[in-house]
């Protein structure tokens, strides 16, 4: 019996010591330390700017887990996992001595982040990942009761999709309930001016209102218009930098309007985000692209050109090749990675290597900072086609499949060929402009290692003012072999000439000799801009070979539009890509491949060495960055503040997610369920209740959540640039539905676009030109359109990711005087006349805020009118306030005019509520 007793005893006790032991492991895991959210933010704002990318003091670095657990210059390591009382660290934030504490001549770290360094260390120092850069398989949708969801006022269900189930479970935990759904005239304007960029029509409106129109059609109607394309083209257009002049100091004009139309064509046929952004980066690489994919890569071609005379080309190239990995990475990744040009990430894990690993993806691109922006996509009107397609067909039927990509290449974008401006070793000669191989009398310079494909013809554009130049080229040096010699003569403008040429299948130099004994010394012989060796057309023996060979050179002589994209070099073409010291591209150190942060998803075997690969990589499933990166900034423009409200980053010094698991579950969805589907991502927020909110706040409130940034209100944000003068034209009935082609030059003020270098000028549109989208509006990089900048809109000479919201006095100075707004007050006013001026005025309102007028506002207005009427009535008034009308209006039409422009520039005009 004592045997059973002592038995039963050890049973239970061993029970209770697994129970307790259960316990304290729970209590254990509870009280861990996180590295992320709690040891990260420590050392990045406390220790990093001694102890980082930029600065080791003492050899001690917490940027990256390999260096933080390394040893030191005193020998040993700072930090010794599972022994917080042995690490250095520890001791020195410890210290009393100013001298040796830490941080060093800065405030002492509080007893809660010395607690929190000590228990980490103590508890392994395990070291962690931000939240951004892993992604999970999964997330658990916040499951919420049939009698929760509900709104403030108990009257609504609040929840209308997923969203709403993260949103609401957020409001729940701080003890507050979301807004009453807003009023269906206030939902109809906002979702119209969120999708579309413009007020809803009348018919879409009233059917709505009227219950004739469920919420979801009208949002899928909205989806489908046109419109949709050109508003949300205007935000896309401030991350592709898009702007119609090359900027810096000439800032010549450009034909970029082309890649403007092609965004927003993909927007409207709702092209897959993996698709829209692989055709944008490596759209050339693809395999036999289409027009449509070699205009999509000019994205990286809005990079600014510089034409100034005496610049270094080569310095410019540079500075667009690093432009373009510093956008992508912002564009797709919400990561600074400027920060990593000139040294390792100061807060985030990423290596000054692998800054030049990711640059060697766009170094290889052929475009040089020339004046002439090559390569350029030729487009050819119906007769040259014609005449492209006889040459290209010949050259298919007598020739190999490598001919005759080669010739249709060429003929697309004439590329290959050598830039003059890489001639080096002159005597007696030049680079005219620093762009251009000029020689003189008895000149000669070398342009170094040329494929010239064995090719019994050189092609070469030039221009010149003289007569009677003999133009030798020999092999290697001044004794080698000669490979042509020729005379160029006078010409009118450039011209490319066919030159018999012996050609040879290694690289060689060529070497220039000029002679022209009747011109003075250092006068110019030419200017020559580039040159090509093409493997001769094929089927010289058949018929008709001669007149296709003239056909291909007049096709090259052809004066066509052109819009600048990027193109892969050849093989042997290629560049080496060097990591600079300290960012400085004057100091080349180590060669490095082509590669991506470790810190991210992994790069597999398959993928290609170059941009299509890089591309690839972005919209890999696995990259942790695109999805949410994109779905962020999508709510950022219907909500005004994004999920991270720190848009621009994604690091370990941006915001924390204000709702984690909602932000990983759209992007999920966005990719898996959705397929990168943009519309469709567009319509899940925007059918939530979180969206369909009451903007209105309280006092209350507006204490606890002053940014929104719990979303128990709706969006309430001030009109962008574009959509403000947009709107002003659609409701006065003058906006114009034209889409599409070369951008537009509506009126501003005299003087202000000053054109050096060129007689360039701003000449006002006619017609419904004057009246079209702001996305087609001109724009002029160091003289942008005046009302725009006013109201926040950038010069696009670097990528945009956010606008800055500002509210000054220029802006009311703009609705009030600018001719647009004048013109567009003045024809509403036209609606509102009538022999009933408050009839008018309330007519007025409606149209242009889809709300009625308030007694007291119509009260103001009323007497504003009649004040404006007794000054007009003398009439002398009324041509110096109005000059800028077609037609002088009556006294009345003036005083209505007044008013229509203080109802344009009402805050419920302005902003979307």
């Amino acid at each position: 019996m004592k045997q059973k007793i002592d038995k039963s005893l050890r049973l239970i006790l061993m029970a209770f010591l697994m129970v307790f032991l259960g316990c304290l492991q729970s209590c254990g895991e509870t009280d861990r330390v996180d590295f992320s959210t709690q040891i990260k933010p420590i050392l990045n704002n406390k220790c990093i700017t001694c102890h980082g990318g930029v600065k080791k003091n003492g050899g001690f670095s917490l940027l990256f887990e390999k260096d933080a657990l390394a040893e030191n210059e005193s020998g040993k390591p700072a930090i010794i996992p599972g022994n917080a009382s042995g690490s250095e660290l520890i001791s020195r934030i410890h210290e009393t001595d100013p001298e040796l504490r830490m941080p060093y001549e800065k405030p002492p770290l509080s007893e809660e982040e010395i607690d929190l360094l000590t228990r980490w260390i103590d508890q392994g120092a395990e070291w962690g990942q931000h939240w951004a850069y892993s992604l999970p398989e999964k997330v658990e949708i916040p499951a919420i009761s049939q009698e929760a969801g509900f709104t403030a006022d108990g009257t609504s269900n609040f929840v209308q999709n997923e969203i709403d189930n993260f949103v609401f479970a957020r409001l729940e935990s701080e003890a507050l309930h979301p807004n009453p759904p807003a009023e269906k005239n206030i939902i109809a304007r906002r979702l119209a001016l969120d999708l579309t960029g413009l007020p809803p029509d009348q018919k879409l409106f009233t059917a709505f209102t009227d219950g004739d129109l469920t919420y979801e059609t009208m949002v899928d109607t909205l989806l489908a218009r046109k419109d949709y394309g050109e508003k949300w083209a205007s935000w896309w257009l401030d991350l592709a930098r898009y702007a119609d002049t090359k900027g810096y100091e000439k800032d010549m004009g450009r034909n970029m309007w082309r890649y403007r139309d092609w965004v927003i064509s993909a927007f409207n046929e709702n092209m897959p985000y993996d698709r829209f952004t692989t055709e944008q980066l490596a759209g050339d690489l693809l395999p036999d692209p289409t027009t449509d994919q070699l205009i999509a890569t000019a994205f990286h071609r809005n990079t600014m050109n510089n034409d100034e005379g005496g610049t270094e080309d080569e310095e410019f190239r540079v500075a667009s090749v690093i432009d373009r990995v510093n956008t992508t990475f912002s564009v797709w990744q919400s990561t600074t990675m400027e920060c990593v040009q000139c040294h390792s990430h100061p807060y985030d894990p990423f290596t000054h290597e692998e800054y030049f690993k990711a640059m060697a993806f766009f170094n290889n691109s052929r475009d040089e900072d020339t004046p002439d922006e090559s390569p350029n996509i030729r487009f050819y009107d119906e007769e040259q086609q014609q005449d492209v397609d006889r040459v290209n067909a010949w050259v298919k039927k007598y020739g190999s499949a490598e001919v005759a990509a080669l010739y249709d290449d060429f003929l697309t974008f004439n590329e290959p060929k050598y830039l003059a401006h890489n001639a080096v070793d002159f005597t007696n000669g030049e680079l005219a402009d620093t762009k251009y191989l000029a020689l003189w009398d008895d000149g000669s310079c070398t342009l170094k290692n040329v494929n010239t494909s064995g090719a019994g013809f050189m092609y070469m554009n030039y221009r010149s003012d003289i007569d009677g130049t003999q133009v030798t080229i020999r092999k290697n040096n001044s004794e080698g072999e000669i490979l042509t010699r020729f005379i160029t003569n006078k010409t009118e403008g450039n011209t490319i000439r066919k030159i018999p040429f012996k050609g040879t299948d290694t690289n060689i130099d060529l070497y220039f000799e000029t002679n022209n004994d009747n011109i003075k010394k250092q006068v110019s012989t030419s200017y020559i801009t580039w040159f090509a060796f093409l493997k001769d057309i094929p089927g010289k023996s058949r018929p008709g070979y001669q007149g296709i060979t003239e056909t291909f050179l007049k096709l090259l002589n052809e004066h066509t539009p052109v819009l600048p994209i990027m193109v892969e070099n050849h093989s042997y073409m290629a560049r080496a890509t060097q990591v600079f010291d300290r960012g400085n591209w004057l100091m080349k150190t180590d060669s490095v491949e082509p590669g991506v942060p470790k810190t991210l998803n992994d790069w597999e075997s398959g993928w290609e060495g170059n941009r299509l690969g890089l591309s690839k990589w972005i919209v890999s499933k696995k990259n942790p960055l695109t999805a949410r990166t994109f779905v962020n900034r999508v709510w950022h423009q219907l909500f005004g503040r994004g999920i991270v409200a720190s848009i621009e980053d994604m690091g370990t010094q941006s915001d924390p997610p204000s709702h984690p698991e909602l932000l990983d579950w759209l992007s999920l969805r966005f990719m898996n369920e959705h397929d990168w589907d943009m519309k469709a991502l567009i319509k899940d927020i925007v059918m939530s209740g979180t969206y369909r909110q009451s903007s209105k706040n309280s006092p209350e409130l507006y204490q606890i959540d002053p940014n929104n940034e719990l979303f128990a209100r709706g969006p309430r944000r001030r009109l962008s640039a574009e959509q403000i003068r947009d709107q002003a034209l659609a409701v006065s009935g003058l906006l114009s539905d034209k889409m599409y082609g070369p951008g537009v030059m509506p009126p501003q003020p005299d003087g202000v676009w000053q054109s050096v270098y060129s007689n360039e000028s701003w000449v006002e549109s006619e017609g419904e030109d004057r009246y079209r989208r702001a996305v087609y509006t001109y724009l002029k990089r160091t003289s942008p359109y005046p009302s725009f900048v006013t109201f926040d809109a950038g010069s696009r000479e670097v990528c945009t990711i956010r606008r800055t919201v500002t509210n000054t006095p220029l802006q009311a100075l703009v609705t009030l005087n600018d001719p647009v707004y004048l013109e567009a007050s003045y024809n509403l006013a036209k609606f509102m006349y009538g022999p009933d001026v408050e009839k008018g005025i309330s007519k007025g309102y409606e149209k242009a805020t889809y709300s009625k007028i308030t007694p007291e506002k119509l009260e103001a207005l009323k007497e504003l009118y009649e004040e404006s009427l007794l000054e007009f009535d003398n009439g002398e008034s009324l041509g110096s306030n109005f000059f800028t009308l077609a037609e002088q209006p009556t006294p009345q039409q003036a005083a209505l005019t007044v008013v229509a422009n203080a109802i344009m520039n009402l805050d419920e005009f302005l902003s979307k509520a």
